[in-house]
């Protein structure tokens, strides 16, 4: 089959607030197209992990290829990538976006603009796209399509004049979406003659196939058995596959520019494969090289250990092969006195640290404990040298800190004006300054910059709860600030419990550490003695619990007779207790460990 001529390809991505109908939309073009016969069709045909499923949401970036013949008796090649709508993903998004020359902009006629919207738009409109905002849910009795209409322009600046209402659920104006697709948006530039430049879009890893790469072709033809290089990582291979996704894999003998298709080439790991790099002929290398992705950078750490230490080489088993399919999650050893030997991992988020946890479980079938979650610091010290540090545990000896500084984010929430007020409170107290706020029709849009540690730790969970699930979210890394940070230990029966201790505010320590001691008053079992559970920043014991002892009636054999036997027995029973004390181990079990990392204060 010979490369199609520019004018008829056109390479697309769906933009949208999570819930917004991006993964229904992609169902029904394939389905209009007819690009998978309708007793394989099935519901949201691209998400293909379960969680993506079962969640509803988008986590891995796909691709399929549609062909549709146009009023105007054309055929035309369409690309459509499905990206992922959560702001933790947001890396999916950017790289999608860069192998596209369009957008369609998906906005819930009943909801109306989210804070994502917006992120991603702003992605769509920094890669140059051209947009055409489509209108989704018109069938809801809820849909006020001409005020969403109005919000697009207000809120984003875009033309929504002639916006297109659709329904993906059922399918009303689909066609019209097509029509657009082919005389709204742009045909991709390419050369055909030139040295070939191709893009790396994404790759992962298939137990059949080896690495298998997404890219998109800018200039130049790629075919079978054609020696590469990639540029980045300077290694060369040998093409042994090169298709299309038409959602299942189809073999080509070539893909010529402005196509999206993958290739497979005995890449032993996706580690070898940099997103973003530029792939070329390995005799006619291409001249200038593509900008390229900036790397994935994490943003919140915890530790994963196994709840059954035995299991510590299946979990490093386990995080190997995670890896090979995530580039973005990163992890190293460490061990903790409390949990034993586990690793400590990078996140590009919550939810995305919720998902690993969820995919290792699921798939590898571990058990896991995870420790709080915490971000990285800048330590500034005396001595003039810098470190970074992801772990309390780490923390230097407080002499030796001149200063901390914490990343900070601003963050964007629009929320309906009832739960204003609540939303203000919930940023006050995280510590956060308010830096605007104005109306988006009935909703009111707030921006806050936020220290990302109190952010982490269970902001989301509060919005929603607030405002009754009616609050998004969205947040950028902003920069670095000084804080006035303090490490607070928890000590049980006088041992500091590593796993628990984490670096907080000052002004919050004395209630975390409150909350935290009287979480675990509940949760540590009675033992033979009185075990103190307090919480302390250095020396200083912020707050204090006890556990009470269990005791034994010794004095159950004396009736009658002197007072002084009992007294006897008592102060006996006093002596062992007190050396029980010093030699007694705490057994912590693994629950409270867990229950209280879940701890909201």
């Amino acid at each position: 089959m010979t490369t199609h001529s520019l004018d008829n390809i056109r390479n697309f991505s769906i933009v949208a607030h999570i819930d917004h109908g991006k993964s229904t939309l992609a169902d029904r073009l394939i389905q209009e197209t007819g690009t998978v016969a309708a007793r394989d069709m099935e519901e949201q045909m691209l998400d293909s992990m379960d969680i993506e499923r079962e969640r509803g949401i988008t986590i891995k970036a796909q691709t399929v290829r549609l062909e549709y013949t146009a009023k105007d008796g054309k055929t035309y090649i369409l690309n459509l990538m499905d990206t992922p709508g959560h702001v933790d993903f947001a890396y999916e998004v950017s790289r999608s976006l860069a192998a596209c020359e369009g957008s369609l902009l998906v906005v819930d006629a009943s909801q109306g603009v989210e804070a994502q919207t917006l992120a991603n738009v702003y992605h769509a409109l920094d890669a140059g796209h051209e947009i055409v905002p489509v209108l989704n849910k018109i069938d809801l009795p809820a849909a006020e399509p001409d005020r969403v209409k109005e919000q697009i322009e207000e809120v984003i600046g875009l033309d929504a004049s002639n916006a297109v209402p659709i329904s993906a659920k059922t399918g009303i104006g689909i066609d019209l979406v097509l029509e657009a697709i082919v005389t709204r948006l742009p045909p991709p530039q390419g050369d055909e003659t030139a040295p070939l430049k191709a893009l790396l879009v994404d790759s992962w890893y298939d137990a059949y196939l080896g690495v298998v790469v997404l890219v998109r072709v800018i200039d130049g033809v790629m075919k079978r058995h054609q020696k590469i290089k990639m540029i980045g990582t300077d290694a060369h291979y040998m093409i042994e596959k090169i298709g299309v996704f038409r959602p299942k894999m189809e073999d080509r003998p070539e893909l010529g520019p402005g196509e999206i298709g993958f290739i497979t080439a005995q890449i032993k790991q996706v580690a070898d494969t940099r997103v973003g790099d530029t792939i070329t002929d390995d005799k006619r290398p291409c001249a200038d090289v593509l900008p390229g992705f900036k790397p994935a950078q994490p943003v919140v750490f915890c530790g994963l250990f196994p709840v059954d230490a035995a299991k510590f080489e299946d979990l490093r088993n386990a995080m190997a092969r995670l890896r090979l399919n995530d580039a973005s999650f990163s992890y190293e050893m460490e061990s903790s006195a409390a949990l034993g030997f586990g690793f400590r991992c990078g996140f590009l988020g919550l939810l995305h640290l919720e998902i690993i946890q969820e995919r290792l479980s699921r798939e590898f079938d571990l058990d896991l404990i995870a420790t709080a979650p915490s971000v990285i610091y800048h330590m500034y010290l005396t001595d003039g040298t810098t470190l970074e540090m992801h772990n309390p545990v780490d923390m230097p000896d407080v002499v030796k800190i001149k200063e901390i500084h914490e990343p900070w984010i601003k963050a964007t929430i629009l929320t309906p004006d009832e739960y204003l007020g609540a939303v203000l409170k919930l940023c006050q107290e995280r510590r956060g300054t308010q830096v605007d706020l104005n109306y988006v029709g009935k909703r009111a849009m707030v921006v806050y910059e936020l220290p990302l540690n109190e952010v982490v730790f269970d902001f989301y969970d509060r919005l929603k709860s607030i405002s009754k699930g009616y609050a998004s979210f969205d947040y950028t890394i902003s920069d670095y600030r000084e804080g006035d940070l303090v490490k607070m230990s928890v000590l049980v029966n006088a041992e500091p419990v590593d796993a628990l201790s984490m670096l907080v505010h000052r002004t919050r320590a004395e209630s975390r550490g409150r909350g935290m001691v009287e979480k675990l008053k509940d949760l540590i079992p009675p033992h033979m003695f009185v075990i103190p559970i307090q919480a302390a920043i250095g020396g200083k014991i912020i707050a204090r619990e006890t556990v009470r002892a269990l005791r034994k009636d010794v004095t159950a054999k004396c009736y009658g007779g002197d007072a002084s036997r009992k007294r006897k027995l008592l102060d006996k029973q006093k002596e062992g207790k007190k050396r029980l004390r010093q030699f007694g181990k705490v057994e912590i079990p693994q629950e409270a460990f867990i229950a209280a990392l879940k701890m909201d204060g």
